[in-house]
């Protein structure tokens, strides 16, 4: 029977949700997410209309996480509930965050 990440490498998946620099097994440190995703952020804040993305919990931590100015170790403190919308709005750099209302609300 296959073992799941935790039970199988606990060390280092402790590390990695408690040292924001970890990196295990050559992966990306939770500051090198929160910086990709929030470059692409910059892309869209420009851009007119809306732009609709289906992620993973991890990508919605990181853009909460950068379009508030949060600093990193706040990224396992976001709960993201599966099947919800999360809408980031705002002008001229600054954004804000709508979280956690139901798919079938959000339309």
């Amino acid at each position: 029977m296959p073992q799941g990440v935790t039970a199988a490498e606990p060390k280092a998946v402790s590390a990695w949700m408690t040292d924001p620099g970890c990196a295990p097994h050559g992966g990306e440190s939770l500051p090198a997410v929160c910086e990709r995703v929030g470059d692409w952020l910059g892309t869209l804040a420009g851009e007119p209309g809306r732009v609709l993305a289906v992620v993973e919990p991890e990508v919605v931590r990181a853009a909460v996480v950068r379009a508030l100015g949060a600093p990193e170790c706040t990224f396992w403190r976001i709960d993201v509930p599966p099947l919800t919308a999360i809408e980031f709005s705002g002008r001229g750099g600054r954004w804000n965050v709508r979280a956690g209302w139901p798919l079938a609300d959000s339309g």
